[in-house]
């Protein structure tokens, strides 16, 4: 009797021929089913202790947390109110402090979102990589864990700064505060996945913090975030259009333009006189964090 009430019929007659070979293929599929579903758990198990990692390390870091925040918050209250004066509303269609913090947000992602990149090469360096290949699991499993976890740390951090929505003279709507968001997940996932990248081809921390000093600053310069594409010479536009925080901060401007009539977009990335619609700007913005992640995984896959 089994724990379903059903009773196995008893003796050899009882038994139809051909059963025991169909019986015995079954079985054989039934347990390469278990052992695929054992091992997608195993996977699973993987990616949930390294998100969990990082969850601790930010539980853990309060000082350093709140040290990464107070950047793009000074950066929005004294530098926005200080040129708020300065600059004309005429030429934003926003005051400068609205403008600016769809920047302040890409800034306060952008940064644990990197860290994830520096951990990686400092893990390797430490043998504590070494110790998590180790693990019955695929190496791209350890590093979409990885992934996960840092685009789950700084799109927390950037929901922390969403509560100085109001300083920049934004309405506390929840519709608007999902939106910016669902945003934040999508630039967090982009700039890991871009770290990742570039760390798996690094085996010196110091060799990766000067390549971000060369290429992350201008990245954020041309991203809009701080004063509108529209002012800079026509051939740095071309720059400015391969530039995936460009396409994070203008996503976060237009979804604020959504919500705030007032706030009229300002214009951002220009495709021949035209601005690309929205949801191609965020299906570029993943694609573009996609192919990241997938090539950082097959580097990530050779052996070392």
């Amino acid at each position: 009797m089994t724990a379903l009430g059903w009773k196995a019929p008893d003796g050899p007659a009882a038994v139809p021929a051909g059963t025991s070979c169909a019986a015995e293929a079954d079985g054989t599929g039934v347990a390469a089913g278990h052992g695929r579903f054992t091992r997608l758990r195993h996977e699973l198990r993987a990616i949930h202790a390294l998100v969990h990692r990082d969850l601790l390390r930010l539980g853990g870091q309060r000082t350093h947390t709140a040290l990464m925040l107070l950047h793009p918050a000074l950066y929005l209250l004294i530098l926005g109110g200080g040129l708020a004066s300065l600059i004309p509303r005429s030429q934003l269609g926003v005051g400068y402090q609205a403008y600016l913090f769809p920047g302040m947000l890409m800034m306060t992602v952008q940064t644990p979102a990197i860290m994830v990149g520096v951990r990686l090469i400092t893990d390797r360096q430490s043998g504590y990589l070494r110790e998590l290949l180790m693990a019955p699991v695929h190496r791209s499993t350890l590093l979409l864990g990885n992934c996960a976890g840092g685009t789950l740390v700084a799109t927390a951090q950037g929901a922390v700064l969403l509560a100085l929505a109001g300083v920049a003279g934004l309405p506390y709507d929840p519709v608007l505060l999902v939106l910016l968001l669902g945003c934040m997940v999508l630039a967090s996932f982009t700039v890991t996945a871009l770290a990742l990248a570039l760390a798996v081809s690094l085996h010196r921390a110091e060799t990766f913090h000067t390549l971000l000093g060369v290429v992350m600053m201008p990245l954020l310069f041309l991203s809009g975030g701080f004063f509108p594409l529209t002012v800079l010479p026509r051939w740095v536009h071309v720059l400015a259009d391969a530039n995936p925080l460009a396409y994070a901060v203008d996503l976060l401007r237009r979804c604020i333009s959504l919500r705030v009539p007032d706030h009229a977009a300002t214009a951002g990335l220009d495709w021949a006189g035209r601005r690309p619609p929205l949801l191609l700007e965020a299906g570029l913005l993943l694609a573009c964090g996609a192919l990241a992640l997938l090539w950082a995984t097959r580097r990530f896959n050779r052996p070392e």
